[in-house]
C-alpha cells in the first residue's frame, strides 16, 4: 500500500483532487464489502437451505450490535486523532490511537464472551427453537469467539486514511471480500461445514486482512504509532460522544426494522416482508457509496478544522455534499426506471402480486433519495468537525424517532402508510438538517472558531 504524507495531502492538496484521491477509492471499497454481504446471503441460501438462511438472519442483529460498539470507538477516536494531527499534537494523536485499539480489542473480547455464553437464551427469546435455534447459535458463537480481532475492521479503515494510505481502504475491503467469498465457497460447497462454516469463513477473511493492515503500524511505518497508553476520562468521553451517532444509527435501525416487519406481516403478509427485503438490499447498494464518499474525507475535514482552517474544511465538505446529491439522484432515477429488473435481482421468480407490489413500492422508495442525501451529508459533516450533538440528533431522527412516529401517524393507511413512511421520514429529517446547517453557519459567521487546542484552553479558563 502506497503511503502519502497526510499533512501535505490533507492540508495542501486541492479539494477536487483530494476528493478523487480519497473518496472514490473509499466508495469502491465500501461497495466491495457490501457486495460480499449480498453474496454471503446467496451462498448460504443456495448451499445450506432456507433454515440456515433464516438462522443467519436471526443471529445477524447481535453480530451488528457487536460491531457497532467497535465502530463507536473507531469513528470517535478517528475524529479526535484528526483534530490532534491538525493542531500538530502528535503525541496526543498516538495516545488516542493506542487507547482506541486496546479499547476495541477489550470490548470485542467482553461482548464476545457475553454473546458466546448467552447466544442460545438470546435467540430463544426471539422465538428460535429446534434446528433453527441450533444453527443460529452455531453461527453466533463463531463470530463471538473471533470478535476481539474482527471488530477492528471498522477502525483500521479510518486509521489507514488518517495516515495518508489512500488506497488502503480499497485494497483491504476488496481483498477481504474476495477472500471471504472464496473461503465461504470452499467451506460450504467443498467441505460441507454447515452454517458455522459461513461464520468462520467471514471471520477468517476479516482477521487475515485486519492483521495485515495493522502490520505497518506495529513496524512504526505509519504516521500513527503505538505508544504506552495513558487513559484519560475526558478523552474517553469525547471518543464516545463522537462515535455515538454511528452507534445509535446502527442500533436504532435494527429496532425500526423489527417494528416494520411486525406491521408488514400484519398488513401485507409474507409478500410485503419480501418486498421490504428488496428495498433493504437495494438500499445496501447506494448506502456504502455514500458512506465511502463521506467517511473517506472525514480525516481531511477534521484535520483542517483542528488546524483552524475553516475555509478549507468547508471547501472539502462541498464535494461530499455534491457527491451525495449526484449519487442519490442517479440511484433514484434507476429505481424508477427499472423496478421490475431490480426486483428480479433478489427474488428469482416473483409472482404477479409480488411484482406489482414491488413495482409500486420501489417507485415510492425512490423518492427517498431525492432528499435523503441532505441529512446524510450533514450528519457526516457535523461528525467530522466534532459537533457530535447535531450528528446524533440527525442519526437518531432518521433511524428511529421519525420512522416510529410516522408508523403511528400513518397506521390507518395500513400497508401504504408503511411504504410512504420511508420517503416522508427522509423529507422531515432533510428539512431538519437544512435548519441545523443554517443555524450553524450563522453562528460560524458571527464567531469563527479558534483552532481546537486554543478553543479548549479558552473553555478551561472560562470554567
Amino acid at each position: 500500500m502506497k503511503k502519502t504524507d497526510n499533512k501535505e495531502l490533507f492540508g495542501a492538496t486541492r479539494p477536487g483532487k483530494l476528493f478523487f484521491l480519497a473518496a472514490v477509492p473509499g466508495s469502491i471499497g465500501m461497495l466491495a464489502s457490501s457486495l460480499y454481504q449480498l453474496m454471503e446471503g446467496v451462498m448460504v441460501g443456495q448451499f445450506l437451505g432456507d433454515t440456515a438462511f433464516a438462522a443467519v438472519n436471526l443471529a445477524m442483529p447481535f453480530v451488528i450490535i457487536n460491531f457497532a460498539v467497535a465502530d463507536l470507538i473507531g469513528v470517535g477516536s478517528s475524529v479526535l486523532i484528526s483534530h490532534s494531527l491538525g493542531r500538530k499534537e502528535y503525541a496526543e494523536a498516538n495516545n488516542i490511537f493506542t487507547c482506541a485499539c486496546i479499547g476495541i480489542v477489550v470490548s470485542g473480547a467482553a461482548l464476545g464472551a457475553v454473546l458466546f455464553g448467552l447466544s442460545s437464551p438470546l435467540l430463544s427469546v426471539m422465538g428460535a427453537e429446534g434446528e433453527l435455534l441450533e444453527l443460529a447459535t452455531q453461527y453466533l458463537r463463531v463470530y463471538a469467539l473471533c470478535s476481539p480481532i474482527t471488530t477492528a475492521v471498522f477502525a483500521i479503515d479510518n486509521y489507514l486514511r488518517i495516515c495518508g494510505v489512500i488506497r488502503g481502504s480499497l485494497i483491504m475491503n476488496v481483498c477481504m471480500s474476495l477472500l471471504c467469498m472464496g473461503l465461504e465457497f470452499l467451506f460450504l460447497y467443498v467441505f460441507k461445514f454447515g452454517v458455522w462454516g459461513a461464520a468462520l469463513a467471514t471471520a477468517l477473511g476479516m482477521m487475515v486482512c485486519v492483521t495485515g493492515a495493522f502490520i505497518p503500524f506495529f513496524m512504526g511505518k505509519m504516521a500513527l504509532k503505538f505508544v504506552r497508553p495513558k487513559f484519560r476520562w475526558n478523552t474517553i468521553k469525547k471518543t464516545a460522544a463522537c462515535g455515538m451517532p454511528n452507534f445509535l444509527n446502527n442500533v436504532a435501525a435494527r429496532l425500526t426494522s423489527i417494528f416494520m416487519n411486525i406491521l408488514l406481516l400484519r398488513f401485507g403478509g409474507e409478500t410485503a416482508v419480501s418486498v421490504y427485503g428488496v428495498l433493504m438490499y437495494a438500499d445496501g447498494i447506494i448506502q456504502p457509496l455514500l458512506y465511502g464518499a463521506c467517511d473517506s474525507l472525514q480525516p481531511a475535514i477534521g484535520f483542517n478544522w483542528g488546524a483552524g482552517d475553516v475555509k478549507r474544511s468547508l471547501s472539502i465538505e462541498k464535494y461530499c455534499f455534491a457527491a451525495c446529491a449526484i449519487l442519490s439522484v442517479l440511484f433514484a432515477v434507476v429505481l424508477m426506471c427499472v423496478p421490475e429488473g431490480i426486483t428480479k435481482l433478489f427474488i428469482s421468480s416473483p409472482d404477479a402480486a409480488t411484482m406489482e407490489m414491488a413495482r409500486e413500492t420501489l417507485m415510492i422508495f425512490a423518492c427517498t433519495y431525492f432528499v435523503r442525501w441532505i441529512s446524510f451529508a450533514a450528519q457526516a459533516f457535523f461528525l467530522a468537525i466534532g459537533k457530535s450533538v447535531q450528528a446524533t440528533i440527525l442519526s437518531v431522527s432518521v433511524a428511529l424517532v421519525f420512522p416510529l412516529a410516522l408508523m403511528g401517524a400513518f397506521y390507518v393507511l395500513q400497508l401504504y402508510g408503511l411504504w410512504i413512511n420511508i420517503p416522508v421520514t427522509a423529507g422531515f429529517v432533510g428539512v431538519m438538517a437544512v435548519v441545523m446547517l443554517a443555524v450553524f453557519f450563522v453562528r460560524l459567521k458571527k464567531s469563527p472558531p479558534l483552532p481546537v487546542s486554543a478553543a479548549e484552553e479558552g473553555a478551561e479558563k472560562t470554567a
